[in-house]
């Protein structure tokens, strides 16, 4: 690390910096959202960037709180009681939630988001954007919380009008022109421009709008954002007594660890794929690291944390080089609380709203129910099946539903159980590095990990030919990750007389 940050220190201070203006407003609107105090979002992305750099698998990532977890985070704190007693009670499941992600790291299961249906994985995720695009409707036309408080997601939908009626016509202004800002932005054809992060655009027109039309005078108090004394406040602030309840306990443990860690994982893998450098991040380790970034943000009063992927991306995109863009994100953070602790209390809420709307419509955006929709129509059903109990129930049982589709549409065409978890696969190795792999039977979602073991052994310029003609059942997961083979391979061949893997 000592090598990379000598080497690369400009690059990585101007991203870091970059990223802290993106990462600033949405750590405060994710914490708000979520009825954490908002200043624990940034301490949740100081503790990303300054701690958990080093022990990071993935250097080219950005941790931090992630929008997809409002909904898992807002549910348990509504459980756990609500208000400041359900905040602490919440801490406690997290704080146990990132020592499960520590020993998924330990144990070797970095790989584990390659074990869910890639279409249940899309479903969950678009399930995430619709339902924060309903919680923050009320935010962004700055209605009194308390119309919306303690209502389900169907009852916030039901109520949309009555919100529409009580909307607050100056703030809605603002949050309107945040969300085409939010939305929009990309759009510019100016490289120069575009490069400036958009809610770093908000932040700059929104903040004297505010100022101009006197909201700390004139409009309610949850029109701006309050931190409060941040320093203060950074203190042991868990409480394990929700164990008491223990199947609220266990159910939210599950989610944070389950569902943080595969957005995680599916982030680290992105990654890898922008990287320019093409490098290989440890997943392992990473788990390990958002494991450890959770357990000390949990006890101190922060969120859940995972590699993120807006962020990660924008990193790549402004020529970070190493894992210190994610330090002085955060340490940039850290910088603005010291100095202009005012001014992010200038924030109009609808402003933070706004940002996470247009999160959550690139999650539920019209693509990925096309995209559900080309990949078949068992996919479609399994994707809109995930949406719908997600929505309707939680996200534990969204997914559950969504693999349980997944698995009857395998036995309807023909699975037998003995293909469940394992394969049937034949390597004839030659002498000269060449390997014929023949893989027969069943190929899903679920034994997919027996085939990459053995396939991953081989070495990496051998000259392989995959052989697929035998292969009488498959699911779309598993022709994705065959497909997905040849970026690990410089020699590798795939034979599908079919043609049905390869379209």
């Amino acid at each position: 690390m000592q090598k990379n940050l000598s080497k690369n220190i400009v690059d990585d201070i101007i991203s870091g910096l970059i990223i802290s203006f993106l990462a600033m407003p949405l750590s405060l609107g994710i914490a708000k959202a979520s009825e954490f105090p908002p200043a624990m979002g940034l301490l949740t992305a100081i503790i990303g960037g300054i701690i958990v750099t080093f022990f990071t698998g993935c250097k080219l990532s950005i941790k931090g709180p992630a929008a997809g977890l409002i909904v898992i985070i807002i549910g348990a704190v509504s459980e756990f009681g609500g208000g400041e007693v359900g905040w602490r009670l919440t801490l406690g499941a997290i704080v146990v939630a990132g020592i499960i992600q520590i020993i998924f790291g330990l144990m070797k299961l970095g790989k584990m988001a390659e074990i869910f249906p890639i279409s249940a994985i899309h479903g969950m995720l678009a399930a995430i954007g619709l339902i924060i695009i309903i919680k923050q409707i009320s935010v962004l036309l700055n209605v009194n919380p308390e119309i919306v408080k303690g209502k389900s997601l169907f009852e916030t939908i039901f109520s949309i009008f009555y919100i529409i009626k009580n909307l607050d016509i100056k703030a809605s202004i603002i949050g309107f022109i945040s969300l085409f800002i939010m939305l929009f932005w990309k759009k510019i054809k100016i490289d120069l421009i575009k490069k400036i992060p958009a809610p770093l655009i908000v932040l700059l027109i929104t903040i004297p709008l505010g100022l101009m039309m006197d909201f700390k005078h004139t409009e309610p108090p949850y029109a701006l954002l309050h931190i409060g004394n941040f320093f203060e406040n950074i203190k042991l602030n868990v409480d394990f007594s929700g164990i008491n309840q223990t199947g609220i306990f266990i159910k939210y443990v599950i989610m944070i660890a389950l569902v943080g860690s595969l957005e995680s994982l599916l982030t680290v893998k992105a990654v890898d794929i922008l990287d320019p450098n093409k490098g290989k991040s440890n997943t392992d380790k990473d788990l390990i690291a958002v494991g450890i970034g959770n357990t000390i943000s949990g006890l101190l009063g922060g969120l859940p944390m995972i590699s993120e992927v807006a962020r990660s991306s924008t990193n790549i995109a402004n020529g970070a080089k190493s894992q210190w863009a994610n330090f002085f994100h955060g340490f940039f953070i850290l910088l603005f609380l010291l100095l202009i602790p005012n001014v992010i209390e200038m924030i109009p809420t609808s402003a933070l709203a706004a940002m996470l709307i247009s999160v959550g419509i690139n999650l539920a955006h019209p693509r990925e129910f096309k995209h559900a929709y080309e990949m078949g129509k068992d996919q479609l059903a399994i994707f809109l099946v995930t949406i719908f109990f997600t929505i309707y129930e939680d996200l534990l049982v969204g997914i559950f539903m969504g693999v349980l589709l997944q698995l009857v549409i395998l036995y309807v065409k023909g699975l037998k159980t003995k293909f469940l978890f394992k394969g049937k696969i034949e390597i004839i190795s030659n002498s000269d590095n060449t390997f014929n792999i023949k893989i027969e039977e069943a190929g899903i979602f679920l034994n997919w990990l027996y085939f990459k073991d053995k396939i991953e052994k081989l070495p990496k310029n051998a000259n392989i030919t995959l052989d697929l003609n035998n292969l009488k059942i498959f699911d779309y997961s598993f022709k994705e990750n065959i497909l997905n083979l040849k970026k690990d391979f410089n020699n590798l061949e795939i034979v599908d007389n079919s043609g049905k893997l390869l379209r």
